[in-house]
């Protein structure tokens, strides 16, 4: 298996957004980045890392503590940190990646990382009551309802144009 590339080789500066998009997306193709969104799912380990923190709590609430210090993450910012071995084509690639796809990534992502500290709240009440059955309820509620938006994400992120609207994201949210 051949080393995937990992930075941007010499462009020509006459070189258009046409050609620029295909020598990302043939870079892509030998990378785990998706060729036509040119976003990779690496970016929902920030988000799984949290949901396993967060099904930990009902049975060691001293993991709240590891909860409430997660940050959300922007995905350039997820790639600066990782060790993903193709992280450079992921954050140059990110600029590129087509409006259709990016802007529904970017809003979903969004919906997760303001429904984090909602869920938190929520679970904050029930151990401060100290009922571990909401405790339970609550950490659960959150983790489904955050693996839903992860799997449209996900959805997106491989290319697939999930059509949801507010009722259907209300009706996960609700959930």
């Amino acid at each position: 298996m051949q080393p995937v590339p990992n930075s941007s080789p010499d462009r020509s500066e006459n070189a258009g957004p046409e050609e620029v998009l295909a020598e990302l997306r043939s870079r892509a193709a030998e990378a785990n980045i998706n060729e036509k969104t040119l976003l990779a799912t690496d970016y929902l380990n920030h988000f799984n890392e949290f949901v396993m923190v967060l099904d930990l709590i009902p049975d060691m609430p001293d993991c709240f503590e590891d909860a409430e210090a997660w940050q959300p993450k922007n995905y350039q910012d997820h790639f600066r940190d990782s060790a993903f071995s193709a992280k450079d084509l992921a954050i140059e690639a990110y600029d590129h990646s087509p409006a259709e796809y990016r802007d529904q990534f970017e809003s979903l992502v969004d919906m997760i990382n303001s429904l984090i500290p909602k869920g938190l709240d929520r679970v904050r009440s029930a151990i401060d009551e100290g009922n571990a059955d909401r405790v339970g309820l609550e950490c659960a509620n959150t983790s489904k309802t955050l693996q839903k938006l992860m799997d449209l994400v996900s959805a997106v992120i491989n290319g697939e144009n999930p059509t949801i609207d507010q009722q259907g994201i209300d009706a996960i949210l609700d959930d």
